[in-house]
């Protein structure tokens, strides 16, 4: 299936209290060349193997495919992952119809607060709250399977 989304940095902290559930991640890649990625993630009591496509010139859109797997498998394959497990907490942000996902990222990448919102169709219309930053859809930096490699930490005051 294709996977439309826009991904946004994020002003201070207002998105807290707005947030309707908040989840522990913790995540590796099997695989994280550009034209696939393989992911294993623990998000809360739960585990996913994702597998990504290429992302579209503008990084609107990508295939996507998930499936849920047991929480001590996803622990296992961690094991066998690259370098740079990504650990986050992510708000689910209710905005009119749609949910946001912001990140505040942990250890190299501590300091990043990212929003992504899934979207229907690329013109689709989306509310932008007050904490919505500057978008950096397509930015290959901002890319969790590009974190692990090149942290935040490296590169902060470029941005």
């Amino acid at each position: 299936m294709q996977e439309i989304e826009r991904k946004f940095l994020v002003k201070g902290d207002g998105f807290k209290r707005l947030a309707s559930a908040i989840l522990p991640i913790c995540q590796g890649y099997l695989s994280s060349v550009p034209e696939r990625s393989v992911r294993v993630r623990l998000r809360g009591e739960k585990a996913y193997l994702t597998v990504k496509g290429m992302s579209s010139r503008e990084g609107l859109s990508r295939f996507e495919w998930e499936k849920e797997i047991f929480p001590h498998e996803a622990e296992e394959l961690i094991k066998l992952c690259e370098p740079g497990v990504i650990e986050k907490s992510r708000y689910l942000v209710p905005a009119g119809k749609h949910t946001y996902e912001v990140d505040e990222f942990h250890g190299e990448n501590e300091g990043l607060v990212v929003a992504e919102i899934e979207l229907s169709t690329p013109e689709e219309d989306f509310i932008k709250p007050e904490w919505l930053g500057k978008e950096v859809t397509g930015d290959l930096r901002y890319y969790n399977s590009s974190l692990t490699k090149n942290p935040y930490k490296n590169w902060r005051g470029d941005e």
